[in-house]
């Protein structure tokens, strides 16, 4: 009797490649004539990133700048909350945060489609902040790697310890 074949789903972001993206793109804003006089800058600020310029659209350029530095780096777009953009005084600023684990209710929705769409045989199985996918079969579990890849869900998703 062969063992069951698994996968866990996760969210993780390399914060490494997250921290890098910010600097690329404060050098980027510090050297770009469009940004030269406008106070724009992107930098951490405890567990926040903040985006900083001298006007809406400036923030909106600013964080343009950033969302194409992160994709360079292969990190997801997913994986930044960002509020929005508030201003006081002069400065208009937009903070967000790193969205890293699946919530409760990701990880059940994430079941549920494993359950409703996915190959007969299939077992999600919440654990923590991961969802352990386990099968018979391995073509099972390309199948539903598959199908979660082409959902439309507003998480980042990792796939690890394919076994």
């Amino acid at each position: 009797m062969a063992a069951d074949s698994s996968f866990d789903v996760v969210s993780k972001v390399d914060r490494q490649e997250v921290d890098n993206a910010i600097n690329q793109a404060a050098k980027e804003i510090a050297q770009r004539y469009d940004f030269k006089g406008t106070d724009a800058s992107v930098a951490w600020s405890g567990e926040r990133v903040v985006l900083v310029a001298n006007s809406e659209e400036r923030v909106a350029a600013v964080l343009d700048v950033l969302q194409t530095k992160l994709i360079r780096r292969g990190v997801s777009l997913k994986a930044l909350d960002l509020g929005d953009v508030r201003a006081s005084g002069k400065e208009h600023r937009q903070e967000g945060t790193l969205k890293e684990g699946l919530s409760s209710e990701d990880a059940k929705k994430i079941s549920k489609i494993i359950r409703d769409e996915g190959p007969k045989g299939v077992k999600p199985q919440i654990t923590g902040d991961e969802l352990r996918v386990s099968a018979k079969s391995r073509d099972d579990l390309q199948a539903v790697i598959a199908l979660l890849k082409g959902a439309d869900l507003d998480v980042a998703l990792q796939f690890i310890n394919y076994r």
